[in-house]
């Protein structure tokens, strides 16, 4: 992995994890407040949609970070191009 490869997936991450600690502080703020007025019933429009459609974000970039990173990206093109490699016949 090169420099510049290396940089792009700590930039990738870091954004992640503040998103992640941005989610975490606003969830609280929303489930918090709806505890404090005993309104622990879904809300479409209270907040928890919200939280609904950034928590599977969330997901769907961590699968990306995690999942399927450079590496799983790197290893796929290398078996595509050992599959097409012919042998010569002398």
């Amino acid at each position: 992995m090169n420099y510049n490869t290396a940089y792009n997936r700590v930039q990738q991450l870091k954004k992640f994890y503040k998103n992640l600690m941005w989610f975490g502080i606003i969830s609280l703020i929303i489930l918090g407040d709806d505890w404090f007025n005993d309104e622990l019933r879904y809300q479409i429009f209270g907040g928890h949609l919200f939280l609904g459609i950034w928590a599977l974000i969330l997901i769907m970039k961590a699968t990306s970070l995690f999942i399927f990173n450079d590496e799983w990206e790197k290893e796929i093109i290398e078996k595509e191009v050992g599959k097409n490699k012919k042998t010569i016949d002398l």
